[in-house]
């Protein structure tokens, strides 16, 4: 299985995976709408492998076959205030 990655141009470290290049047949309206002019990032098999990234590969695999698409969000930003006050920013 391979898919096809792409980088939102409205939203920073926003990617959406589809099966089949430049197909966003599957992809709801309201979504491209807010995920801007896919810009291609890379082509990426699948099969045999063991991790993605940023991303969980079942949850990858499972969303493109029953729904055509995965859409990978940025990771939530570090709370730093909290870190500090439970002791991790105090050296």
């Amino acid at each position: 299985m391979f898919c096809v990655i792409y980088r939102s141009t409205k939203r920073d470290q926003t990617y959406l995976y589809v099966e089949k290049k430049d197909d966003f047949s599957r992809v709801p309206e309201e979504l491209m709408k807010g995920f801007g002019a896919p810009q291609l990032a890379m082509l990426l098999p699948l099969d045999g492998r063991k991790k993605l990234v940023n991303a969980d590969l079942e949850k990858v695999k499972t969303a493109l076959k029953e729904q055509g698409y995965y859409l990978q969000l940025p990771p939530p930003p570090e709370n730093l205030l909290k870190q500090h006050l439970a002791g991790d920013g105090i050296k």
